[in-house]
């Protein structure tokens, strides 16, 4: 098992000192650092999001709830969380070097869909210290790419160079950072058409892949998904190879979400704002992730019941 696997793994399983409503601070966060997307993919949260944050995320809330991350013992920060971060690459290197030089934040990771991830902006990120780069490749083809991530198929391509790129950039100047990438796990011919286009393109130039199901993205791109042809997992119970029980369910015990409008949320695909357990723009980071109704939400899901609770309609329990 590989370096980010294993850390993947680590987050996704509840250890038994953790099945508690109230809990210490989590090991790992995710803050978006921007709510916006080039792709309009048609499994993702993001597509049917109700409330969208009006700006990228403020960078002085930024290195303030970090700061009040690192200081209750969060160990590692993903620099995303719904939106692509590379829509805004000045923000991102900023927050990986504050993350990085000033806190020193042992692990900083980023998942990016590639196609803004051009090599320029990617060294910045290398150079300021990022542990982690992982690239989503959900597509095996320029058509399908068009029909699931509805944008031009010239991103397709665009992605694909630059991925390409960051290997030959990370190569060239030896830089730390790990190079991962992710695939949804499909079935009969178009996972073997994802197969030969991973062995030519995508693991020659990562140190890793993984694969992923289908997420239900908290159950709201659900019609979407139907009009695609896809029959989406329970909720989201990790990665192929590790997958977890959908109660309790571990994005509310062992990873804090943080929007770019400084919300803390209880779900991994919260694009609604129906998850928000704290404010960080008027409450520290540890008031919102033991507040009263993310306390309330943890019981019902250690009684595995949560009849009631924005969880009721995860496809998970439907």
């Amino acid at each position: 098992m590989g370096a980010i696997t294993e850390r993947i793994d680590n987050t996704t399983r509840i250890a038994p000192e953790r099945l508690k409503p109230a809990l210490p601070a989590p090991r790992s966060v995710k803050i978006e650092v921007s709510p916006r997307c080039n792709y309009r993919c048609g499994f993702c949260a993001l597509r049917s999001r109700e409330v969208q944050p009006k700006w990228d995320m403020d960078f002085g809330l930024f290195r303030r709830i970090t700061r009040e991350m690192r200081e209750a013992g969060v160990e590692e920060i993903g620099v995303f969380y719904l939106g692509e971060s590379f829509m805004n690459p000045r923000l991102l290197v900023d927050c990986i070097a504050w993350l990085k030089q000033e806190l020193g934040m042992p692990y900083v990771f980023l998942t990016s869909n590639a196609s803004m991830a051009f090599p320029e902006a990617v060294e910045e990120c290398m150079k300021a210290g990022l542990d982690s780069l992982k690239w989503s490749v959900n597509a095996a083809d320029e058509a399908q790419f068009e029909k699931i991530m509805g944008v031009s198929g010239r991103l397709f391509h665009r992605a694909l160079d630059n991925l390409k790129a960051a290997w030959a950039v990370r190569h060239a100047k030896g830089y730390a950072t790990g190079l991962y990438a992710s695939s949804i796990q499909y079935d009969g011919e178009q996972q073997a058409r994802m197969e030969q286009l991973l062995a030519g393109h995508v693991r020659p130039y990562v140190d890793e892949h993984y694969w992923l199901p289908l997420y239900s993205m908290g159950a709201f791109a659900t019609q979407r998904e139907e009009d695609l042809g896809y029959r989406p997992t329970a909720g989201n119970q990790g990665r192929i190879g590790a997958l977890r029980e959908p109660l309790p369910c571990w994005s509310a015990f062992t990873e804090g979400h943080v929007t770019a409008d400084g919300r803390l949320s209880a779900c991994c695909f919260d694009a609604t704002a129906h998850w928000t357990m704290g404010d960080l723009t008027t409450m520290s980071f540890m008031e919102a992730w033991n507040s009263p109704a993310f306390v309330g939400l943890r019981e019902a899901h250690l009684a595995k019941d949560v009849r009631g609770t924005v969880c009721e309609k995860c496809v998970a329990y439907g």
